[in-house]
């Protein structure tokens, strides 16, 4: 039975139900799950393994509950810097019409390991066009060789321009065999148990990309097989006229005929519902995926957090595509949703607490687990820490630990353990090769955009 020690801790955050502040802490893990956690003098000296966490706050291991993985390939791409959505997507799309199996597998070994830099532990990614033999596979393979835990989306794509779509006929698929293919992913690889790695989503892109039988059939073989289901809804103004000429709705009015409401359900962006369409993703536990840099970037707008909140839907933060954030820090999400929610609402508006909470329980809770998120026995021991000593943290840490992790500028972590391993430690990774990983990316990447 493997062990591990997370040994003298300066100051742990649980997140638990009570809140619970430790200092001076250390935490035992058992076989990938905590086991025991509180004063360093009551708990066991030595593990199998033991990471030293002096100095250190300790967090639970950040949840991502929405990304792009192989936009790591498109980053501040020419024609892409200076648009809103709908002209963002027609300019990359050709491009990522070229995406191949080795520059997927590439994408999520960057991802991932930028993830894993910020203290993220688990993350949902949205693929949603598989040209050139591009597969789910691809990503689940290299994710689990580094070690992430990963709800990866068989994501889609099936109405295209010559339909009224938005994407090139060039990357949509049939809507038959997107079912198949989904079908296929969840039987193979979806693992439903306690600590699970692998968790399929179903995730037909968005109301402008898919047809309103893909997003029924859809949710109806995501529910039939126990899974949950994943789209883009009210990400812009653009978006809603859209719904509004095609469908005669608006979006989150389109999802609740569809059915796509519910603590299955969860939606990236939500930036423009109407107060009314806020109480009803409240009433149904409805889930969304705040990306706060990805709506400034794009010029998106301010999705209403606190009313989403306050009505009571579930609410994560998501790094979204590294095309529009253009990193996956979600640690700098933290702060970001922090901040801009301070200019849209005031000083008093949202804190730095309640901010992290959507970066860890708050994301467990969108993506329907009950394993991750908060640090307490019995839970994954996925979890980061980041030094108080460090440049960024100096002056701060020693008045508010959990503040300054928030407020001053986003650290690198010391250490990230996902499921008891040690994934990162003393600020690097224990086993991936990132000089050769980023080697190979950039030159997948001119590939990709040069054609």
């Amino acid at each position: 039975m493997a062990t591990l020690l997370i040994r003298d801790a300066a100051h742990v955050e649980t997140f638990d139900d009570a809140n619970r502040v430790l200092r001076d802490a250390s935490i035992f893990v058992r076989n990938g799950a905590i086991e025991a956690l509180g004063p360093a003098a009551e708990l066991p000296r030595e593990a199998d393994r033991v990471v030293d966490a002096r100095g250190c706050i300790v967090i639970p291991g950040l949840v991502n509950t929405h990304h792009h993985f192989f936009q790591t390939l498109t980053r501040a791409v020419p024609g892409t810097q200076d648009v809103e959505l709908f002209d963002w997507l027609v300019t990359l799309y050709p491009i990522w019409a070229r995406l191949t199996p080795a520059a997927l597998r590439s994408a999520t070994a960057v991802a991932c390991a930028e993830l894993l830099l910020s203290g993220c532990t688990t993350a949902s990614d949205h693929t949603y066009l598989w040209p050139n033999g591009c597969r789910i596979d691809d990503e689940i393979e290299v994710a689990r060789e580094i070690g992430l835990r990963f709800h990866p989306s068989r994501g889609s794509m099936s109405v295209g321009r010559s339909k009224g779509g938005l994407p090139p006929d060039s990357v949509v698929e049939d809507e038959a065999a997107i079912l198949a293919d989904t079908q296929r992913a969840i039987e193979t690889y979806h693992e439903a148990g306690r600590f699970g790695m692998t968790r399929i989503v179903v995730a037909p892109c968005s109301p402008f990309s898919v047809s309103a039988d893909l997003m029924r059939e859809s949710l109806a073989l995501a529910r039939s097989c126990g899974v949950h289901s994943h789209t883009h809804l009210a990400e812009t103004l653009d978006e809603e006229r859209f719904c509004i000429e095609r469908f005669g709705c608006r979006p989150v009015e389109l999802a609740e005929r569809l059915g796509w409401l519910g603590a299955d359900v969860w939606h990236a962006h939500m930036v423009h519902p109407s107060p009314a369409e806020v109480g009803v993703l409240g009433a149904t536990r409805t889930g969304v995926a705040h990306c706060p840099t990805s709506n400034m970037r794009l010029g998106s707008g301010v999705a209403p957090v606190r009313a989403l909140l306050d009505a009571g839907a579930r609410v994560g933060l998501g790094v979204d595509g590294s095309a529009s954030n253009d990193s996956s820090h979600l640690l700098d999400e933290v702060r970001h949703a922090m901040l801009l929610h301070r200019v849209a609402g005031g000083a008093k508006a949202v804190t730095a607490r309640e901010m992290l909470r959507l970066g860890t329980r708050g994301g467990a809770e969108v993506l329907g687990r009950d394993d991750v998120g908060y640090l307490a026995p019995g839970m994954a021991a996925d979890l980061a820490g980041v030094r108080l000593d460090s440049l960024p943290m100096a002056g701060g840490a020693v008045h508010d630990p959990l503040a300054a992790l928030v407020f001053c500028r986003p650290a690198g972590v010391d250490f990230t353990i996902v499921n008891g391993n040690p994934l990162v430690e003393h600020g690097a990774f224990t086993a991936l090769d990132v000089e050769r990983v980023v080697a190979r990316h950039n030159e997948l990447a001119r590939a990709l955009v040069n054609g």
